[in-house]
């Protein structure tokens, strides 16, 4: 059987809805369906908000990030001489750490390959900061990336098109359907993008507050 013809959209949705846990083979076929297509944003956005109003569980968000993870490509830095790290901010208001401490992390001797974001809800996105410099230039090939982080060991730029593309339909759906907030949604979108972008580490800056 087809991964198209396993699952109905409106059962899933129907199951988050009534604070049923969604199945991995069921996570793995709606992000799919949806990165293809063939669910569309009005169901996905029902199901969004049934995750924030009734969460979900650890097995759930870590699959979810998997299938997100496997919508794309995964990177390679084994070329590298140095170890990669790179760091996430939840992000919150004024929120600017990126900007210094990737060539602060770069200048200690190792490589940040930092794929930053825009803003979600509240919150600045780095790449609309760096986006007011006249000539800068968001989108980089992976050949690019790397000539960069041997040149100069840091490199701040957006995923690319192949990198997790099912988080980037999601999380401009997120931005317009009040479901930002959602801690498991969150979670997913972090984890899958840093997970594909293959650093071999990472630190994880957890904003709290009203205005995280």
């Amino acid at each position: 059987m087809s991964p198209m013809e396993a699952f109905s959209a409106t059962e899933i949705i129907a199951a988050k809805r009534d604070r049923h846990s969604l199945s991995d083979p069921q996570i793995d076929w709606i992000i799919d369906a949806y990165t293809r297509g063939a669910v569309a944003d009005e169901q996905m956005s029902a199901l969004l908000m049934a995750i924030l109003l009734n969460g979900m569980e650890s097995r759930e968000i870590s699959r979810w990030t998997d299938a997100m993870i496997s919508s794309g490509e995964r990177m390679n830095w084994s070329a590298l001489s140095r170890p990669t790290v790179d760091k996430h901010s939840t992000g919150g208001v004024g929120d600017k750490i990126t900007l210094p401490l990737a060539p602060l992390v770069a200048a200690c001797g190792a490589a940040v390959p930092q794929l930053s974001g825009r803003g979600l809800g509240h919150t600045g996105g780095t790449l609309d900061k760096l986006e007011s410099i006249p000539g800068w230039r968001a989108s980089l090939s992976n050949e690019e990336m790397l000539k960069v982080l041997q040149d100069v060991g840091a490199v701040i730029c957006a995923a690319g098109a192949g990198l997790a593309p099912a988080d980037k339909k999601l999380y401009a759906l997120r931005d317009v359907t009040a479901t930002v907030e959602a801690i498991p949604l969150i979670a997913s979108s972090i984890m899958s993008k840093k997970i594909a972008e293959g650093t071999s580490a990472l630190v994880l800056d957890v904003k709290t507050g009203a205005g995280a």
